[in-house]
């Protein structure tokens, strides 16, 4: 009697997983004609921000006011102590559902990680490596994990610097002891009299616009490359991040001011300030009231990631929500590619713009995370409360096409941005990621081997499912 008990539950548990999954994955296997239209790569054109040279010309003149101080001293200095895995066990059941998902994890202190269904200020969102940046994957001798977050919580705008709007920050992960520190990003700019000072970065640079989401991160070379949702890149270096505590004329007691204030350079309390150098921005200004609802425009700039197979890309892609979507494939959104300067880190431009090479649509909503890597996508997509989901695509060697699904995984609840380190040997190695509901939250990462051909879901050419598979990753 118990075995039939549990063999009828067992089936009842494939039967809902088939409800929950088969639309999702019959729509992901239909023919290309039945699913929507392939991205035109015309709509992917960046070109640089027209003040490019200002930006710069500023930052040079913090360097003559602000010591620095590398990425290497500052992990070696970090003020915060995050908390690692043991094994394959979570640090933080809460934010996998209880289920074991990852090769390794990291959890942030309390005041980071936030409590369920509290308050929180700042939110996680993007992540890159080390393994983006090099191909030796160190920095110095170490090997860092960033991980960008946007500041959430309400405020009342108001015309001067203590609307506390705090912008974006960074935080720089040492995996090796679990310390990590927190460094603000800024906008540069020249004020009334004169004087070199920045501002939080906002989605507009003026006070009592809101803070830059920051979405998706990529790291490579010396810069970092910070998606701006309705725009395209805001560029950061490596080589620029200023130390206000050994500065004579900083001071990180106060967590109201930022920028330059009667002869003191402030950061909202934050030691270390790393200011945008450049930025790149759509050649067609998006129409942000059609989101997600045109086959064609240019596009939104929800995730970012570094493919480093083959000539190096950035990877971005946009995030349109289910209920945006309904259905329609067409309003799923699309990811891109975009060629990248080995030599220098940079944009690889043809006649001034920097033009994607490859587009594609995606074959399903709520996508949080996207990377590829020899011709295959990896894709993250968020489920509300529940586990989020890890899709697998199939190889896809076109400039244009849709992507379709493969397989599919659990991941962590809330998962968002995702970065690909690869092998040594240039295989694919693991896939980081950052989950962001408050009391859930994980940076973790699942190497490759653990997804199998045959995972969670895969649905035949004759659109029957694969009992085995299901019940394998289900018990």
């Amino acid at each position: 009697m118990w075995k039939m008990k549990q063999q009828s539950k067992m089936l009842s548990r494939i039967m809902l997983t088939v409800v929950i999954f088969a639309s999702w994955f019959l729509a992901a296997k239909a023919t290309p004609t039945e699913r929507g239209t392939a991205p035109n790569l015309n709509d992917f054109q960046l070109r640089p921000a027209t003040n490019q040279a200002e930006l710069l010309d500023r930052v040079i003149k913090l360097d003559t006011k602000l010591p620095k101080l590398g990425v290497k001293n500052i992990l070696e200095q970090a003020n915060r102590h995050g908390e690692p895995s043991t094994s394959l066990e979570t640090c933080n059941s809460d934010a996998t559902a209880r289920r074991t998902l990852s090769s390794a994890s990291y959890c942030f202190n309390a005041s980071d990680s936030g409590k369920i269904g509290g308050e929180v200020e700042w939110m996680p969102q993007g992540v890159t490596t080390v393994g983006d940046a090099k191909t030796d994957q160190y920095w110095n001798t170490k090997q860092p994990i960033l991980i960008s977050w946007y500041d959430k919580k309400p405020k009342t705008p108001t015309n001067t610097d203590a609307d506390k709007i705090k912008g974006a920050r960074v935080t720089f992960f040492d995996p090796e002891t679990a310390k990590y520190q927190h460094v603000l990003l800024v906008y540069p700019f020249i004020n009334s009299f004169g004087n070199v000072s920045y501002m939080s970065l906002r989605t507009t640079q003026k006070e009592g616009y809101d803070s830059l989401h920051a979405g998706g991160i990529a790291w490579y070379g010396n810069y970092l490359y910070v998606a701006d949702t309705a725009r395209g890149f805001r560029v950061f270096d490596m080589r620029y991040i200023f130390d206000l505590k050994e500065a004579k004329n900083g001071d990180i007691t106060d967590k109201n001011q930022i920028g330059y204030h009667n002869g003191k350079y402030y950061g909202h309390g934050y030691r270390y300030v790393m200011p945008e150098i450049a930025a790149w921005s759509s050649v067609v200004n998006r129409d942000s009231t059609k989101t997600c609802t045109l086959n064609a425009g240019s596009p939104t700039f929800s995730f970012t990631g570094v493919d480093r197979s083959g000539f190096p890309h950035l990877t971005t892609g946009e995030f349109c929500a289910d209920k945006i979507a309904a259905g329609d494939i067409n309003k799923s959104g699309r990811v891109a590619r975009w060629p990248l300067d080995g030599n220098t880190g940079q944009p690889k431009l043809i006649n001034g713009l920097w033009k994607a090479d490859a587009a594609y649509r995606l074959p399903i909503s709520n996508i949080q995370g996207g990377v590829s890597y020899n011709n295959t996508w990896y894709l993250s997509r968020s489920q509300g409360a529940s586990n989020g989901f890890l899709y697998v695509t199939k190889p896809i060697t076109s400039t244009t096409g849709i992507l379709e699904i493969d397989t599919a995984h659990y991941a962590a609840v809330g998962p968002e941005d995702l970065s690909h380190w690869p092998k040594a040997d240039g295989s694919p190695g693991g896939l980081w990621t950052v989950s962001e509901h408050p009391g859930k939250r994980l940076l973790s990462t699942i190497e490759q081997e653990r997804l199998s051909p045959l995972a969670l879901i895969n649905i035949e050419k004759d659109h029957q499912i694969d009992i085995d598979t299901i019940v394998t990753d289900f018990i």
